[in-house]
């Protein structure tokens, strides 16, 4: 007995030093939208993750002694409005990795992850001070807010040094006859000299054996909407950006601008490469300890190409209202007028009229001409 007693507590004790080590994570959010019109009419609708993606996370780290350390992470999003998935063919659809973690070499991951395009310089962009549903530039089209993670990928990233950061990434395409084939690579550096940051980075997806859109089996995904579907049948896509942020007390202001490349290929919809020229402007003020404000603008407009001679130009208002009730638990206003003129293609690489689309919260549900306006009041609570 005394030595099945002693079996026990040594389990349970070697249990919960275990746990101790696991870190459980989320937000819980859910807003009441409107939008002026979707497809020719206005809706009122309940959306999840307006402010902050509705998501649960496990996230843990051993140390293994010797100035090394193993993690991982695992993260879902689901819809706070239905209780679904956000993937329903992916439990873990937002991150899932293992890695290991050197105070003096740095840091390796494997799995699906952000890119280091994201992470850095997208960490100073607009969705990031605003909220990627409203505030995110039209579409996501350079993809500085979440819409693209990178599955089969593994992440090296130094450690820190006076205040400069530098990650790289490959993402495998892990088809038999090529790995190139659906593979992806991103790099960036970041700077931060208080007050100041700036970062710029690369992204580079090719596209899977599909002619037709965008391949499943492509190593790296992306936001489609009315702003890109016409150039989904890409062979690969190079995304540029850089960012830059200045903080004085309760103010920050900061500038981004971004470059993306559709390339056509033999089994594209296009043939000219399709160019996307983004610049943006983003503000915040910390009015009180509950009261945050944030605004931002971003001017989208693309190259003549591909038979188009009154090229797309897309230009968003954005705002952002937060009060917080407490450390975790907050109360939001959010607002955007988008903009849209000129011409681009269509799914069938038809010549079409440019409509709007603000932020990525509409990518599935653009409106019939050239103007949208969203709103959006919600609850979002973190744990």
């Amino acid at each position: 007995m005394r030595a099945a007693a002693l079996a026990v507590s040594t389990l349970i004790g070697a249990n919960v030093c275990a746990q101790s080590n696991v870190t459980i994570y989320g937000v819980v959010d859910a807003a009441t939208a409107y939008a002026s019109n979707q497809g020719g009419k206005s809706n009122t609708y309940m959306r999840s993750g307006s402010l902050s993606a509705s998501k649960i996370g496990f996230q843990g780290v051993e140390d293994l002694g010797g100035d090394l350390k193993a993690l991982f992470l695992l993260e879902n999003g689901f819809e706070s409005d239905t209780g679904a998935q956000s993937s329903a063919s992916s439990l873990f659809n937002r991150q899932a990795y293992v890695g290991l973690q050197s105070n003096a070499y740095g840091t390796l991951t494997a799995g699906r992850q952000y890119t280091p395009y994201y992470l850095l310089v997208g960490s100073l962009a607009s969705s990031n001070v605003l909220t990627g549903a409203t505030g995110a530039h039209p579409g996501d089209i350079d993809g500085l807010d979440t819409t693209v993670r990178i599955s089969n990928s593994v992440t090296y990233s130094m450690p820190a040094w006076r205040g400069l950061q530098a990650s790289a990434q490959y993402g495998l395409g892990e088809a038999a006859d090529g790995n190139a084939v659906g593979s992806s690579f991103s790099a960036a550096v970041k700077y931060s000299t208080s007050p100041a940051e700036f970062a710029l980075g690369y992204l580079k997806l090719k596209n899977g054996q599909n002619g037709a859109g965008w391949s499943d089996n492509a190593s790296g995904s992306f936001g489609i909407s009315a702003i890109n579907q016409g150039y989904a049948s890409a062979e690969s896509i190079a995304f540029i950006a850089a960012s830059a942020r200045y903080t004085m007390g309760k103010w920050m202001v900061g500038a981004n601008a971004s470059n993306v490349q559709y390339q056509a290929g033999s089994r594209s919809a296009f043939r000219d490469t399709a160019i996307f020229n983004t610049a943006g402007l983003i503000s915040s003020y910390q009015l009180t300890p509950q009261w945050f404000l944030s605004a931002g603008y971003s001017d989208t407009f693309a190259s003549h190409a591909n038979g188009v001679s009154d090229r797309a130009r897309y230009r968003q208002l954005s705002f952002e209202q937060n009060y917080a009730l407490s450390k975790r638990t907050a109360i939001y206003l959010i607002e955007a007028r988008q903009l849209a003129r000129g011409q681009t293609l269509g799914q069938g690489g038809a010549i079409i009229d440019a409509v709007a689309s603000v932020g990525d919260s509409q990518n599935g549900t653009p409106s019939s001409n050239g103007g949208q306006t969203v709103v959006m009041v919600g609850l979002k609570h973190s744990f």
